[in-house]
Formats: structure tokens, sequence, C-alpha cells
């Protein structure tokens, strides 16, 4: 082989292995990330976590609630609209985030417009290098950070750290987690209720029945004209699992009692009418319930509809 075909043969090479490179990094950020694969990505595995499926709200025409919520009209909200070309009610799919100490973490799906989200960044006073933008927040320990993961699927942090959406872009590791049902879901380690957060008066009883669980999980999904929300509480022993199955029956039947004493009966638009409602059974080292909520609850909580 002559050096001039040499020459040509290790071009080739060199152009071979760089676009087999660009065409991983391609292929790598068009492959989905599963849900599990998400979760592995929190930073925190002991901080709850919320998981809302927007697509499946919208399809069964919950998310249509929103349309003439107070929230949805507000002033600033429309700007960010405006100015990013993003609306949650039809570029939004999923939102998982993790409520770690002192730090808030998300990893979004939905339809993005890139260049549009940095060029807002930066209009809010916020810089952008290489793939990280950073955000003044409303104070040095609320700074906002994100970065795209793949082409639809961001990933964002609030934290006193402007570089923490960089903690979403390594994986954990081990195996996949158990995943609740249910469009909407929420996943409390029982570490975090010990903890004793503060909680609305109508949890306060819920969460001292079930602190001395491992983990609770509590989901929601639309059943007909209202929302069905499964509670799973997972225990150490079966023992523990009849005891925190009877202390939630027991503080259901006293929630009833109170509201017949001050004749009362449940409200369905606040949280007597749902928690009222609630029916529990243990099955093995697990506490299985549930709760109805109506139409008129969840519009109560959106506030004002216009």
């Amino acid at each position: 082989m002559t050096p001039k075909n040499r020459a040509w043969l290790l071009l080739l090479m060199v152009a071979v292995i760089c676009g087999g490179s660009v065409w991983g990094v391609v292929w790598y950020r068009s492959r989905p990330l599963s849900l599990p694969a998400m979760i592995k990505r929190m930073p925190s595995q002991a901080a709850p976590l919320l998981f809302i499926d927007f697509a499946a709200l919208r399809q069964a025409g919950v998310l249509q609630l929103l349309d003439g919520a107070q929230a949805s009209q507000d002033p600033e909200y429309l700007a960010f609209v405006r100015k990013t070309r993003f609306d949650y009610r039809q570029d939004l799919d999923s939102t998982l985030l993790a409520f770690a100490p002192g730090a808030t973490y998300m990893l979004v799906k939905g339809r993005f417009e890139w260049n549009i989200l940095r060029g807002y960044a930066q209009s809010q006073g916020g810089t952008c290098a290489y793939s990280l933008c950073r955000v003044p927040g409303s104070s040095e320990t609320h700074r906002i950070s994100f970065l795209p993961l793949q082409d639809n699927l961001m990933a964002i942090a609030v934290s006193p750290d402007d570089s923490a959406a960089t903690d979403l872009t390594a994986s954990s590791g081990g195996p996949n987690p158990e995943l609740p049902g249910g469009a909407v879901w929420l996943s409390l380690p029982g570490a975090w209720l010990r903890s004793r957060p503060s909680l609305p008066d109508g949890m306060q009883t819920f969460a001292r029945s079930v602190e001395q669980a491992d983990a609770i999980t509590i989901s929601f999904s639309p059943e007909g004209d209202h929302l069905a929300a499964k509670l799973m509480v997972r225990c150490r022993s079966d023992h523990e699992a009849a005891e925190i199955s009877a202390q939630l029956i027991l503080a259901t039947a006293r929630l009833r009692e109170a509201i017949v004493r001050e004749n009362h009966t449940p409200n369905p638009a606040d949280l007597s009418g749902p928690l009222s409602s609630g029916s529990f059974r243990s099955e093995g080292t697990r506490v299985l319930g549930s709760w109805t909520f109506e139409p008129v609850f969840v519009r109560s909580i959106l506030g004002p509809q216009n």
C-alpha cells in the first residue's frame, strides 16, 4: 500500500469512528428513559417521590379541569408560555419529583424548544454554558438549573447549588424499584414520616398510624367521573401490617363519628369527604387501602374557575 493510500485509509477510519460516535450520541439521546431508570437517577433514595403522568390525565379528561383554574391564568405563567412556547396542557407528558432536604429535583418529559428555553433563561438574568443553564431563583437557597438529558427529557433542580441539575445525569444502579400504579402517585419513606413534617390537620392522624412502616405509597387514577386513591403500606412483619390496618380503620370510624357529633355530613369538597370514605385491609406484610375523590374536591383545591 502506497503512503497516499495509507493516508486515505487513515482519514476513512477517523471518519467512521467520528460518525459512529455521533450516531451513538444520537441513539442514546433518542432512546426512551423508563420510569424505573428515572427514579434511579434521583440523588436521594430516602426522599419523598411524586410522579404525575400528564399524558394519561389529559387523555382521561382530568387535565381539562385545570383550564379555568386561577393558576393557569396567572400573568407570570402566561408570560412564560408566550415567551417559551411551552404550555403544560399540551407539551408536558410526565414529571417525576424528589423532595430532598434543601433541594427539589425534577425529571420532566415533554416537547421542548431548547434554544428558546435557553434564551428565556438568559433574559431572566441566567447563564447557559454548554448544555447547563442557571437561572436566579427567589432566594440564594432557591437557585434553578436545568439541562437536556434527551431531546424530550429535561433535568431541573431547585437548590442552593446552581449546578444541582447535573446530579441527575448519572444512575445509582441496582435493581429496578417497585412501581406503584396510577396516573399520579406519591411515595413516602417511613423515616420521612417519623420526622413529623408539617401536614394538614386531616392528615396528622393518618401519618401517626403509618409512621412505623418502611414505606408508604398513595396512587391516584381516574375511574369514571371521580379519582380513586389507592394506599399501599410496606411493613416489617405481618403483625405490624395488621396493627396498622386496625389503626387506620379505627381512625376512619372516629372521623365519621366526629362529623356526626357536630351534626354535619362528610363534605366531598374537602378532606372530610375522601378521608371518611377510606377502607383498609392487611395482606401479609402490606396494608392496602382506598379512598374516593369526587370532581368537586379536585375543583376546590385548584382555586376559582373562570
